[in-house]
């Protein structure tokens, strides 16, 4: 009985901070990935400890590779695992360019993880932290400064966080995440507000389907809305070969056709690439995408792992 009132204490306190975020207005428009499957912490803190080790993701994205001024980003994820009393701590460092414009986020994800069944664990976190946007419109003046624009960098930081619920057990896993979220716009001078944020909503599910003893066919979904765009969605289907190589394709709705591959180098050290080919109106506009992950996992035992990840 004390082990539930303990239970239920941790469960009304990470609730009641969840409902405090619910009152915020605003939240990313979102970070773009499609090597998420691997690392949940990238899109939901609520994913933090749930390796059972420290677990340490470096990600760079090239999107639209070759086309200046297109995006760019370079992400760092690291968490963990307190066994007692089950809570996940990480740290989330995100940098993004867009032209003359950057965003570099820094925040610390805590995840609470409750056991709600033999290797089944419901989980709950939350993210807090900064959330820094840079304007450098400087560069596209070209010796002309506009006579309306008093200066000629703009920079503006403000509080950051988000949220989310992240269930798994041996063959299936889902979540849902507000990732980032963010209180009010950024007002840079007395003339420039700059207002990077959108709701931004994340569902996810996975299930890892044992072919013979060889084989685990993983197929997968995200559901992505953002506010004041269509609902958008990516369909994944993973094939891993004896835990070592894994491979897939994933479709992006009207966006690109994406291919993965991943080594695993050791049972602790990963290597993983994509490749988005663009399709329908963004092929027009666009060029091929490239994302490779490194990400090492400090766990020697691995008897009970629940999932291929």
């Amino acid at each position: 009985m004390n082990k539930l009132k303990y239970h239920i204490k941790v469960l009304i306190v990470l609730l009641i901070i969840m409902g405090g975020f619910s009152h915020v207005i605003c939240a990313q428009q979102g970070m773009q990935y499609t090597q998420y499957m691997y690392d949940g912490s990238l899109i939901n803190p609520a994913y933090a400890g749930a390796d059972e080790a420290l677990s340490i993701s470096l990600l760079h994205r090239d999107q639209w590779s070759g086309l200046e001024g297109a995006p760019q980003s370079q992400t760092f994820s690291a968490h963990s695992l307190f066994k007692k009393p089950q809570l996940g701590t990480g740290l989330f460092i995100h940098r993004e360019s867009i032209g003359v414009h950057q965003n570099i986020q820094a925040a610390t994800n805590l995840a609470y993880h409750l056991p709600v069944g033999y290797h089944k664990t419901l989980s709950f976190g939350i993210k807090a932290g900064m959330l820094n946007v840079r304007s450098d419109y400087q560069s596209l003046q070209n010796g002309n400064p506009d006579p309306s624009v008093n200066d000629e960098i703009f920079s503006g930081t403000d509080f950051n966080a988000g949220f989310g619920f992240y269930y798994r057990s041996k063959r299936f896993e889902a979540g849902y995440s507000i990732p980032s979220i963010i209180n009010k716009t950024i007002n840079v001078n007395d003339s420039i507000v700059l207002d990077p944020i959108n709701h931004n909503h994340l569902l996810f599910s996975q299930y890892h389907i044992p072919l013979g003893n060889n084989f685990i066919l993983s197929p997968a979904f995200l559901f992505k809305y953002f506010q004041g765009t269509p609902l958008s969605y990516d369909l994944n289907f993973l094939t891993t070969y004896k835990g070592v190589l894994t491979a897939g394709v994933s479709y992006r709705k009207q966006e690109s056709v994406d291919f993965l591959i991943r080594f695993n180098l050791s049972p602790q050290f990963q290597v993983a690439y994509a490749y988005d080919y663009p399709i329908g109106n963004v092929s027009r506009l666009a060029q091929a995408s490239n994302e490779i992950m490194l990400r090492y996992i400090f766990k020697f035992n691995y008897d009970n792992v629940n999932s291929p990840q």
